[in-house]
């Protein structure tokens, strides 16, 4: 079975930690996003994947010089422009030269979904497209679907408008693909899988859909993003084992405090800090004395300062004494 993973976004949400990182290659307990992805993908069957990439693939290649990920081996797919969803989804699936059934993953989504058993219900429905749906409890942010009882899309709705939508239910990212689909999609501009391709499909009764309560979560913001390494490391995330919070690599001080919190290879906290529900990622430093709650740390926290909800970028400084709350500091 292959893939095609989309992986070409700016990361602008993410922002400012994808200024020096690309969001696939983030971490969640220590493991990039791209590879727990991957990781999902080839428990489900999949052997091959195809990285849609919106820009240069060096930083991939560099964490995968094997041109393997998870047990999967892989293509990079490097768009000329951006295609959008569907345009991307085109271009990467004919570069690789997918002619069979294929999978399509959201890079952005984390999810324990069983991928084995998404293939078997599309294929047992005869469907040329099948959805992966989740339920929320806001689903105005998302793509809604709509289906009968037996999982036959009726409408897909994207993003409606709050105290509208019809079910809680949502696209969550995961899609099983004929590849008559890629014939839908337009070539040489931008085509929105959601809103152009999709449509199409319910029009002709060909769009099917399987809710599960699988663990899923969208890692694109960074309250989610700090969701997603907190999840692995209380136990939150049960189909997996509590990742290690604290890598044996790092450099921790004396009388130190640290609880529900991720420090990588390569992180500093000083003497005396205290450091709760945050991530302190490789070459981030937290300052002797220094209290850090509620935070994503790249860049650097000062003696005694204080920061809470805050995200810190690689040049980000928070001067000795200071305290920061609510901010996003490049």
């Amino acid at each position: 079975m292959r893939a095609v993973v989309l992986v070409g976004g700016f990361g602008t949400r993410l922002r400012p930690l994808t200024l020096s990182v690309p969001k696939p290659m983030l971490p969640v307990g220590h493991v990039s996003i791209i590879e727990r992805l991957i990781a999902n993908l080839v428990r489900g069957g999949v052997t091959d994947v195809t990285l849609a990439l919106g820009f240069k693939p060096e930083p991939f290649v560099v964490a995968f010089p094997d041109g393997t990920c998870a047990g999967a081996t892989l293509t990079y797919a490097v768009e000329p422009e951006p295609l959008d969803t569907a345009g991307a989804i085109r271009f990467a699936a004919l570069f690789a030269g997918i002619d069979d059934t294929f999978v399509v993953a959201n890079g952005d989504v984390l999810t324990d979904l069983d991928i084995g058993a998404l293939v078997e219900f599309h294929r047992a429905n005869g469907a040329e497209a099948t959805l992966h749906l989740t339920p929320v409890e806001d689903p105005s942010a998302f793509g809604v679907v709509e289906t009968e009882e037996s999982g036959l899309v009726v409408q897909f709705i994207e993003k409606p408008p709050p105290g509208t939508s019809p079910t809680n239910l949502i696209n969550a990212g995961t899609y099983v693909f004929e590849p008559s689909v890629l014939d839908r999609i337009p070539d040489g501009r931008k085509v929105s899988v959601e809103r152009e391709v999709f449509p199409l499909i319910v029009a002709e009764q060909r769009l099917w859909a399987m809710p599960t309560n699988d663990y899923w979560i969208d890692t694109g913001t960074p309250e989610l993003y700090l969701a997603a390494n907190l999840d692995v490391i209380t136990g939150r995330r049960p189909e997996h084992s509590r990742a290690v919070g604290v890598a044996d690599a790092s450099a921790i001080g004396a009388d130190v405090s640290l609880r529900d919190s991720v420090v990588a290879v390569g992180a500093t906290i000083g003497d005396g800090a205290s450091v709760v529900a945050s991530v302190v990622l490789d070459g981030g430093s937290v300052g002797v004395g220094a209290t850090v709650s509620h935070s994503v740390v790249m860049g650097h926290i000062g003696d005694g300062a204080t920061v809470s909800h805050c995200v810190i970028g690689a040049d980000g400084v928070v001067a000795d004494g200071e305290s920061r709350a609510d901010e996003r500091i490049a």
